[in-house]
């Protein structure tokens, strides 16, 4: 819990130039220690998807500094980078993103497939049992309700064992009982496997499964909450969305 999993010192991402250029991200420094859950929510445009990309290595900063698990993201080549995501970074996104054609268990394996690694049968078996789906790995997706595909891609996110897991709206596609139950399985494997999750959000009560929320307006951090629950988080993100531009 002492040690952080990412850290952003100073990030700035602009896109465009000259008069046209576009400053998403505004000088942001952020740790997010180990074994924490962070949901990170402000108003539409307020950089959340690109503090995102530039935390996991989606997307380079055009100034400062990301770091994952003591790895300087913006000092590698494009060939590392793209191993560091791929060996070290879960993601998880609205859209459950699985190949129709393959079942839960080739969908969780296909990471390690696309990194040249056989996938241990026991280790696949092993992730689909810790999101509650150990008796559908041989579904299809569309034999699969949108929950259940989400605990897959929640799955194949973890097979890799990934310092950090970042969930991108991760239940915007879900009706709101099967989205409690994604958040609370993402609650668990912080409490008792000690993932690190950063997830961007617009709803209050996703955010509230988190242990701190942060806030951000216009590319910059402006603030955080720390175990609010979902009214406190609601009222605080309508102050944010009141303030005029």
């Amino acid at each position: 819990m002492n040690e952080d999993a990412i850290r952003l010192r100073s990030v700035s991402r602009e896109y465009g130039s000259g008069d046209g250029a576009v400053r998403a991200l505004d000088q942001v420094s952020l740790s997010f220690p180990r074994g924490t859950f962070t949901a990170v929510m402000g108003p539409s445009g307020s950089g959340k998807s690109t503090l995102l990309q530039c935390a996991a290595g989606l997307d380079r900063p055009t100034s400062g500094s990301v770091t994952v698990g003591g790895t300087e993201l913006t000092e590698l080549s494009e060939k590392k980078l793209t191993l560091l995501r791929r060996e070290r970074v879960g993601f998880v996104f609205q859209a459950f993103n699985l190949l129709p054609s393959l079942t839960a268990e080739q969908n969780v394996a296909l990471p390690l497939r696309l990194a040249g690694r056989r996938p241990a049968r026991a280790r696949v078996r092993e992730v689909l049992e810790q999101v509650g789906l150990g008796g559908r790995a041989g579904h299809r997706p569309t034999e699969l309700s949108g929950g259940q595909q989400q605990r897959v891609a929640l799955a194949r996110a973890l097979i890799t064992r990934p310092d950090v897991l970042f969930a991108d709206e991760p239940t915007g596609a879900l009706d709101s009982r099967t989205g409690r139950e994604v958040l609370a399985l993402l609650r668990r494997m912080v409490d008792t496997e000690g993932q690190t999750v950063v997830m961007v959000t617009h709803d209050p009560v996703a955010a509230s499964y988190a242990d701190r929320v942060v806030f951000l307006v216009d590319g910059r951090v402006d603030g955080e909450l720390v175990g609010a629950g979902a009214d406190g988080i609601a009222a605080r993100m309508t102050g944010l969305e009141a303030v005029p531009c």
